[in-house]
């Protein structure tokens, strides 16, 4: 009996930390994908950065704060891929960001070459990625990729 009670206790620890792995992996593909999520963000509307932050973590479980976020915008802005003004309609002035027509132009390329990825590893056998494009798999119904 006891040697069961440590099986069953063994094999939840086990799914346990998959469960924890597996989160770790969300997140760096997540921190991998960021360009795309925040590009795909500020497509649909111009966002504050608190507003930026809040969103990926609701759409994708993965808080990045803003010593991540912050730093992150203002490396797209110098790319030219948004721009950023600041909101003083508010009790707070808020620095508000927007997409440009050349981060459109990335976010395009970028999700070609993401398609291209998915596209080549379902081919070396990874086949449940064919499903990228369903209207099931949410990751990419959350980022927008067609």
């Amino acid at each position: 009996m006891v040697v069961e009670h440590n099986d069953k206790r063994s094999k939840k620890e086990g799914k346990k930390m998959k469960t924890q792995e597996l989160r770790k992996v969300d997140k760096q593909l997540t921190r991998g994908l960021l360009d795309i999520i925040v590009l795909e963000l500020l497509r649909s509307e111009a966002m504050h950065g608190y507003k930026i932050i809040t969103a990926i973590r609701r759409n994708f479980g993965a808080y990045f704060g803003p010593s991540t976020i912050y730093p992150f915008l203002n490396e797209l802005q110098e790319k030219g891929y948004i721009t950023s003004q600041w909101d003083t309609n508010h009790d707070r002035p808020r620095k508000v960001y927007t997409i440009t027509s050349e981060g459109k132009n990335m976010l395009t390329g970028i999700e070609q070459s993401f398609s291209t990825i998915v596209s080549r590893l379902s081919r070396m056998g990874l086949n449940r990625l064919h499903t990228i494009n369903s209207p099931h798999n949410t990751m990419v119904n959350q980022i927008g990729i067609k």
